[in-house]
Parts: C-alpha cells; sequence; structure tokens
C-alpha cells in the first residue's frame, strides 16, 4: 500500500506575507461573521415575536425552532462561503484572509461546515486556551485547523503587497 504524503505548500520561513497580521485579522472577520449570522436570526425571531402578538401567542411556539435554525443556518453558510471560490467567509474576505487546506488546495463545502463545527466544539471545551495554541506554531494555526488539516493565509493580492513591503532594500 503506498500513501503519497503531501508537503505543506505554505511555508512561513520562505513566505512569512502569507501569515503576517493573520491571528489579529481573524478576530475582526470572526467579528463580522457573528454579525452576518445573528442579523437573519435575529429578524426571525422578531418576526415570531410580531407574529405570536398576531396569533395571540400560539405564534411563540415557533420559538422552539430558532436554535435549530441558527445552527443549520451558521454551517451552511461556512459551507457555501468557505466552499466557494474565494475560500472564504465574508468576515475573511473583508480581512483579506482565505481558509486553504495544508498542502495548498483550496475550501469546499464540507470542509468549510466541519470548519465551523470544529470551532465551535474546540471553543466550547478548551476555551480560551484553544485560542493560544496559534502562539506556538510558526503557521499561527489553531486548534481545530490542526485538526482539520487547514491554514488560514493572506490572499493573494495582500500577500503581494506584504511582500514588497517585507522585500530587502524596499522603501518604508
Amino acid at each position: 500500500m503506498s500513501m503519497d504524503i503531501k508537503p505543506h505548500a505554505y511555508d512561513p520561513d520562505l513566505n512569512p506575507e502569507l501569515f503576517e497580521g493573520v491571528l489579529a485579522r481573524r478576530i475582526m472577520a470572526f467579528m463580522v461573521d457573528f454579525l452576518v449570522i445573528a442579523a437573519p436570526i435575529v429578524l426571525i425571531a422578531m418576526f415570531i415575536f410580531a407574529f405570536g402578538i398576531v396569533t395571540l401567542g400560539l405564534g411563540w411556539a415557533l420559538y422552539w425552532l430558532l436554535p435549530g435554525v441558527s445552527v443549520v443556518w451558521a454551517i451552511v453558510y461556512f459551507g457555501v462561503t468557505v466552499g466557494g471560490p474565494r475560500s472564504a467567509s465574508i468576515g475573511m474576505r473583508v480581512m483579506d484572509l482565505e481558509l486553504h487546506t495544508w498542502y495548498g488546495a483550496p475550501g469546499y463545502f464540507v470542509l468549510g461546515a466541519v470548519h465551523a463545527i470544529a470551532f465551535w466544539f474546540t471553543v466550547s471545551f478548551f476555551s480560551p486556551f484553544v485560542l493560544l495554541v496559534a502562539f506556538f506554531n510558526r503557521r499561527r494555526r489553531l486548534l481545530h485547523d490542526i485538526l482539520l488539516g487547514t491554514v488560514v493565509i493572506n490572499n493573494a493580492p495582500r500577500a503581494a503587497m506584504l511582500r514588497s513591503f517585507m522585500a530587502p532594500g524596499a522603501v518604508r
């Protein structure tokens, strides 16, 4: 039985611009994604509240659907956005980040969905220690990135801009 072991596609020693400032921008991307996910859920909750008033309280029984709808919406959101052509959620796009496999392949639907689930589980069980893992590896990967074999890097335009600033002899 032969096994192809692929090398890491992203070397922080050869391409430090791919990892420059990624951790701070991941935090900001998380906040943007949280707002994008929360906004429709809040609107649905407001609709259920209004519907409950109109139906004299009967519509409020729909609140039991809200937790399940929230989870499904978040998983679909990350699956579609990370699995899209830009391999990034909306928050990641705003912050010029991309998610790839450790061997360089772009994200896909299942990877995006499982990445979100793994993030929630690791943060739920190990928080805040899950965030400290990034300070002890050169690629600044979080625990769920390591478990899933993913890496978050700067997108190509940002990396090119950083490369020009980091080049020896560049005017600063």
